[in-house]
């Protein structure tokens, strides 16, 4: 079993748990089974906790609300800024209102970048990482139009990890565990009861209950490793050359050991693709008028049309959620 297997601490029974890991890991399924458990509120997205901590500074209340105000992941969480608390004590009263609302003892976040923020406000906080192959992610996140090509597409597989390497340095090792995405689509009841061992909970198949309320089905391991069959052998090199030593060290062996990492010219070519794909089918999803006054106000700095069209996109990326 790929899971680092920690006793809980009963020391942190009130510690806040971070689900983190890379975007196309398995975070939203894992996430719901957390947050199906009657001991465990999690909420889902929480980066508007983190993108906004600069150098170490936390922002202004006033500034960070305004900012707030076109965030599609923000508004969905229906959280209240009490502009009276300091920015680590309103990220604190964001969780309570979570764990309030549904009316449980414990709480929890999933955080796709920059965790290692999250130290900063949460020093005790306890980390589950989750991680899946990235020749999946890569893939996954070019279907989303994250990337335009499998180079690009394995970036954020690469950052996350990185960030990953920072804050397990960082903590002691009760306070953190680390999963396989296939491992969890493979032997899901295990998983979860070592998870809940680390939180210090009791394993409750209510965990399951997510398929009755969301378009996620029962974990199935054909989900894992779909690379094999859906990834052309030029993509897989790609990833694998840009990404092989580090996936080697997260258990993820390259296909070919020898892939060639490209040439510059290779590389700015790579780049030049993946932008102009993904300016193209973003113009094809948010249609030519709602691009196009994306693209003037953000040059020209007109905030009132800014935030117009942000909201507009909102509404499209939100009709889209699946």
């Amino acid at each position: 079993m790929n899971t680092t297997d920690h006793p809980g601490s009963p020391g942190q029974a009130t510690a806040p748990v971070f689900l983190v890991g890379a975007e196309r890991s398995g975070t939203t399924l894992l996430r719901l089974m957390l947050d199906h458990h009657p001991e465990l509120a999690f909420q889902f997205e929480f980066e508007f906790a983190v993108d906004h901590i600069r150098n170490g500074q936390f922002p202004d209340i006033n500034d960070y609300e305004e900012a707030l105000a076109t965030d599609r992941i923000f508004q969905a969480a229906g959280f209240h800024i009490d502009r009276s608390l300091s920015y680590p004590e309103l990220m604190n009263d964001f969780l309570l209102q979570r764990r309030r609302r549904y009316g449980k003892p414990r709480v929890g976040a999933t955080v796709h970048r920059h965790f290692d923020r999250l130290l900063a406000i949460w020093p005790d906080a306890r980390f589950i990482h989750l991680i899946r192959d990235p020749r999946d992610v890569s893939r996954s996140c070019v279907q989303m139009n994250w990337a335009g090509n499998c180079w690009k597409g394995v970036e954020r597989w690469i950052e996350a990890e990185r960030c990953w390497d920072r804050v397990r340095n960082a903590i002691p090792f009760a306070n953190w565990t680390e999963i396989h995405y296939e491992t969890l689509v493979s032997s899901p009841v295990e998983t979860l009861s070592a998870l809940c061992r680390f939180i210090g909970i009791d394993y409750h198949p209510a965990m399951f209950d997510y398929i009755e309320t969301s378009s996620y089905e029962f974990p199935n391991q054909k989900l894992a490793r779909q690379w094999r069959r859906k990834m052309p052998a030029k993509d897989v090199a790609l990833v694998e050359a840009r990404a092989g030593d580090l996936m080697a060290e997260r258990g993820y062996p390259p296909q070919h050991r020898d892939a060639r990492h490209p040439n510059r010219l290779h590389r700015l070519w790579l780049a030049l693709e993946s932008e102009a794909i993904v300016k193209t089918r973003r113009v094809r999803i948010y249609g030519l008028p709602l691009s196009a006054a994306s693209w003037l106000s953000n040059r020209l700095g007109w905030r009132s049309l800014q935030k117009r069209a942000q909201l507009k996109r909102n509404q499209v990326d939100a009709s889209m959620l699946k």
